[in-house]
């Protein structure tokens, strides 16, 4: 995958605008979350493109933990530093975190690889809602707020059996399951990282659903129609 239209770099600062971030949701995640409008006043970056940046910078290493630990908003000034070993912290312009990385095992820098996990991983992971979402929050009988709908990437973790390929990598869910707390849920994805019909890997995402209140089907019908008519549109 070709990033260099979804960011600026400048003097080792990467910047990305508001368009920039709902271009990549939209084009390669098939991402249509509200906090991902430019117009959103609650906007924030894609977690996806932030992972796919890094692993663009630092390579695909056997076991990695990336964890989301502030949002990042349009033209933020972000500083990816260099990999002097197994802990990574990218940091906006003022030196506060925004992503931190945990490495180890062997690091594979194959464009290749590179690019067949980022294709694949972020359009698995924009399969989130309503596809993987709406059946769990049935099932809990809870949803999100439809008029302020919060939907938070919290972290994601993957580890490799090995890093050659015979193939391009695919990824597909191997189980779902949610926990919900008194005002938010916890949704865990877990995923199988494939090499043609082997599996080679397995992964773990982790979602924050905030503002919960009760199940209601025909209410959050209508928003997962809407949000569908939105993806279709584009």
């Amino acid at each position: 995958m070709l990033l260099e239209s979804y960011y600026t770099k400048r003097d080792n600062v990467v910047s990305i605008s508001a368009e920039q971030a709902s271009t990549f949701a939209k084009q390669q995640c098939q991402d249509f979350n509200p906090i991902h409008d430019p117009e959103n006043k609650r906007f924030c970056v894609p977690g996806d493109l932030l992972f796919s940046l890094a692993l663009n910078e630092y390579g695909v290493s056997e076991s990695m933990s990336f964890t989301f630990t502030n949002m990042v908003g349009a033209n933020v000034g972000l500083v990816f530093p260099e990999a002097d070993g197994d802990h990574i912290v990218v940091t906006n312009e003022q030196g506060k975190s925004v992503l931190e990385i945990n490495k180890q095992g062997n690091t594979s820098h194959d464009p290749v690889l590179i690019d067949s996990l980022i294709k694949n991983y972020v359009v698995f992971s924009g399969q989130n809602f309503p596809n993987l979402l709406m059946p769990l929050m049935k099932k809990h009988d809870v949803m999100f707020n439809p008029a302020r709908p919060l939907v938070m990437y919290n972290s994601m973790s993957f580890e490799f059996d090995t890093l050659s390929l015979d193939n391009p990598v695919n990824v597909e869910l191997a189980d779902s399951y949610f926990e919900v707390e008194p005002k938010r849920a916890n949704n865990f994805l877990h995923f199988a990282i494939n090499d043609g019909e082997k599996t080679i890997g397995r992964g773990i995402k982790k979602l924050i659903v905030a503002g919960l209140k009760p199940y209601d089907h025909d209410v959050i019908t209508a928003f997962s129609t809407a949000y569908e008519a939105r993806r279709s549109a584009f």
